[in-house]
């Protein structure tokens, strides 16, 4: 989905003000599982820094990798000045440099299957955790969710973004902790969830549709449309399911 995952920078400023950011609960559950202090941090696909922020303003030293420099723009606005930060798809990254924790907040979907768990563990030292993160921000309210769904039909069937690998939701194994159990390079996988339920306006859930890729990949005329139709279908406010699907594995030592 290259053409997908290159479609957030034009609307950078757009995905900082209106998607949600991370609660310290997350770094808590990583470095838990990490049983150990964690010093390095590679991160994949940081968008705009929602999650490099999490991680280093708590003492992580994080090089924050993006391949969209409109979106790396963005990013180098709000996270410390520790963050080193480099424009490189996840592919394009090289051995020279292992880290103690490899991490992807709602981004590793975008990267190639091809190879990934042997690049991702190529970053990684021996023992090191990989952390995947991430999770649909969805309606809470059945009714107000039909209702957008028939605002939208007429443009756009789903706007959700497929598993890889079409594990199907249920409370077992969810992508990509099934692609980590397949391989040969990482071992005790791990799965939990963050609930969140959070409220914003009527105007600001439809912003944070404007980021969403689906969205983005309809012609700017119909957007607005879409965006239109949706505002007219809302209430004043809404609640939203926000949970944050957490997945970590560790390096095997002896590969």
């Amino acid at each position: 989905m290259p053409d997908r995952a290159l479609s957030f920078g034009l609307r950078a400023e757009a995905y900082e003000r209106f998607r949600p950011g991370y609660p310290v609960e997350l770094f808590d559950t990583v470095m838990t599982y990490a049983g150990r202090p964690v010093r390095t941090a590679l991160e994949i696909g940081a968008g705009t820094g929602k999650a490099t922020r999490l991680f280093a303003r708590r003492g992580v030293t994080v090089t924050a990798t993006e391949p969209d420099g409109d979106m790396l723009a963005e990013l180098r606005k709000h996270v410390p000045a520790t963050v080193r930060t480099v424009q490189a798809a996840f592919e394009d990254l090289g051995p020279e440099k292992s880290y103690e924790l490899v991490y992807a907040a709602a981004a590793l979907h975008w990267t190639n299957p091809e190879g990934r768990c042997s690049r991702l563990a190529a970053l990684l030292r021996p023992g090191g955790v990989v952390a995947s993160f991430g999770g649909p921000v969805q309606l809470t309210d059945p009714v107000v969710a039909e209702a957008v769904r028939t605002a939208r039909a007429p443009f756009l069937e789903s706007d959700d973004v497929p598993s890889p690998d079409a594990t199907p939701p249920a409370p077992e194994m969810q992508w990509p902790g099934t692609e980590f159990q397949r391989s040969e390079w990482f071992g005790d996988v791990r799965q939990s969830v963050i609930e969140r339920r959070l409220t914003m306006s009527a105007r600001d859930y439809v912003g944070h549709l404007s980021t969403i890729s689906a969205y983005l990949e309809l012609p700017a005329s119909v957007q607005e449309q879409v965006y239109g139709r949706i505002m007219r279908a809302l209430p004043e406010t809404v609640e939203i399911t926000a949970d944050i699907m957490v997945h970590l594995a560790r390096r095997r030592g002896d590969q």
